[in-house]
């Protein structure tokens, strides 16, 4: 299967015209999108010139070969290597729930399906459920149902609706719950699994779910089996 990861990248809100336009331009459809803020102090924005400390955070899913183009893209085109534009990184993504959703993911990208990819020797995996707004609790209680322990959430704004109508056969909201639960990587498929089947895309949550591998953890504990019993 082709390597794919989870692209995140942390810029100035007064670029985001130019990074839809931008996105667009490399096939990445599907991005999430949420604001956020900067935490750098006064002095720091001084010396750099900069007035504010506005963020948006931007996620979507590529390929190796893609990312190879996007960061070329990156520096050529939206210039951030200037200070203060902005900052985007790579994750790499062990599972998606279903060939759908991951077809969805990446659409208008080069992708050769086979099998599954995963980072061996992680202990944690974190799970990352995206849904249509106002269904958080049919996600969480699918992810319980397998004795996932709670999550975090984040509101954010999706685009690739004409790749979900494509792919999923579907109509996706616009506003999405990003829904993140960190698992141990033995109990990552039964959560997937449950998610998929109780707040999947034929589910009035339309969610789809990927996993990250987490390769440290600190104030992290999880109930082991033998506890529950």
């Amino acid at each position: 299967m082709s390597e794919i990861y989870l692209m995140g990248m942390i810029a100035d809100r007064g670029i985001q015209k130019k990074l839809s336009a931008f996105f667009k331009t490399f096939d990445i459809h599907v991005v999430y999108l949420t604001m956020a803020s900067g935490t750098a102090s006064s002095s720091t924005l001084d010396y750099f010139g900069l007035e504010a400390t506005e963020k948006l955070a931007c996620f979507s899913m590529l390929t190796m070969e893609n990312w190879k183009r996007v960061k070329k893209g990156l520096y050529e085109t939206l210039r951030i290597d200037v200070p203060g534009r902005g900052i985007a990184f790579l994750i790499p993504v062990s599972s998606v729930g279903g060939r759908r959703a991951l077809q969805y993911l990446t659409a208008g990208q080069d992708l050769v399906i086979e099998e599954e990819s995963t980072l061996k020797n992680t202990e944690y995996e974190l799970l990352v459920a995206i849904a249509n707004a106002g269904y958080t609790e049919m996600v969480i209680d699918a992810a319980r149902s397998a004795q996932a322990p709670g999550g975090t959430v984040i509101h954010a704004r999706g685009t690739g609706a004409e790749q979900a109508k494509r792919f999923l056969g579907i109509l996706l909201a616009e506003e999405k719950e990003m829904i993140f639960i960190v698992v141990r990587s033995g109990q990552k498929n039964a959560i997937m699994k449950a998610i998929m089947d109780e707040a999947g895309v034929d589910s009035p949550a339309g969610s789809v779910v990927f996993s990250l591998p987490v390769t440290s953890t600190a104030g992290l504990r999880v109930v082991e089996p033998d506890e529950e019993a």
